[in-house]
């Protein structure tokens, strides 16, 4: 499965809907440095979970609407949802490993 773009429209049907499964949705902001050092991290991830696991990565400069709502005060903060609901945040940038930590508690 390839990272997908979500922005305030589509978040809902992307992330929060029932069913989705787990999805990890990055927000970002393209001048934020540690954003773009987690990016190929997130990549590789994808790489290897393949479809256990959808990646989405939301702008918060573009989406205000979806990172205030989570409580988003830093980036890169990623959320992890499991069918629709927040079920982990982590904050700043995380080693590969440590990423994979958090999401395999989330995988079924």
């Amino acid at each position: 499965m390839s990272i997908i773009k979500v922005s305030d429209q589509s978040f809902k049907s992307e992330v929060e809907a029932q069913g989705t499964g787990t999805v990890v949705v990055d927000f970002w902001a393209p001048w934020c440095a540690p954003c773009r050092m987690i990016a190929p991290v997130l990549e590789e991830l994808d790489q290897e979970v393949g479809d256990k696991l959808k990646i989405a990565k939301l702008n918060v400069d573009d989406n205000p609407e979806s990172a205030s709502r989570y409580g988003v005060m830093s980036i890169p903060t990623l959320i992890v949802f499991k069918n629709g609901t927040p079920v982990d945040k982590i904050i700043g940038f995380q080693s590969k490993d440590a990423l994979k930590n958090v999401i395999a508690r989330h995988l079924s």
